[in-house]
């Protein structure tokens, strides 16, 4: 720690990354424990991320990652449309294809970012907002290749009318960006994926990842 920094933030800090980190939640002991700080340190802590609806405590009194932390992810999705929007905006116009940057929410895929093309006279309506489960839609396929380290090869995910009958689907994960789980894809009317969409669409997700950093 330096002079310019706040050790108490800088625990706090690491205690909601510690319960970010677990499903099941962590007692007092184990925070103290992970954190090398006494037990009336990590007390404290925890009643005032409390106090702000960070961290909750259960029954057993283990903590938990609380509600607020998700108002305050809420706020992020702005920031992230608006670093990828011209990445998307070049990947829309280049395919003629509606593109998009999705994020996971628990076990959904949520479109945050949508940019149509410009020039074709007709395209896929996909909203921001839109939702689908993880496992369907190339967008969560892509997702789950990562975390299963299978996004190497290719580096992309296709499908065809599993959202949408008649509509195809191509997307990429995002890689190398610290506590972000995302891809970015197309989705067009067509039978079978052009094959110069799936690299297209890798570069374009490196290109949002680059943005993210």
């Amino acid at each position: 720690m330096t002079a310019e920094t706040s050790q108490t933030l800088d625990r706090g800090l690491r205690v909601l990354k510690l319960l970010a980190d677990t499903d099941h939640g962590l007692t007092v002991t184990e925070l103290s424990n992970k954190l090398g700080v006494n037990r009336t340190v990590v007390y404290r802590l925890l009643a005032t991320l409390e106090q702000h609806s960070l961290v909750r405590r259960d029954i057993g009194g283990r903590a938990r990652v609380g509600l607020g932390v998700l108002q305050l992810g809420r706020q992020v999705h702005p920031l992230l449309r608006e670093a990828a929007l011209p990445a998307l905006r070049a990947l829309a116009d280049d395919l003629g294809a509606t593109a998009h940057l999705t994020l996971v929410d628990g076990t959904e895929a949520l479109a945050v970012a949508v940019v149509e093309p410009t020039w074709t006279d007709y395209h896929v309506a996909y909203r921001a907002g839109f939702r689908h489960p993880l496992d369907r839609g190339a967008a969560g396929r892509a997702i789950l290749a990562a975390r299963s380290g299978h996004a190497n090869d290719p580096g992309y995910v296709l499908t065809h009318g599993e959202l949408e009958a008649g509509a195809s689907g191509a997307a990429a994960p995002l890689t190398g960006v610290t506590g972000i789980e995302g891809s970015v894809g197309v989705v067009m009317l067509c039978d079978a994926v052009p094959e110069r969409v799936g690299p297209r669409v890798v570069d374009a997700a490196r290109e949002v990842a680059d943005a993210l950093r």
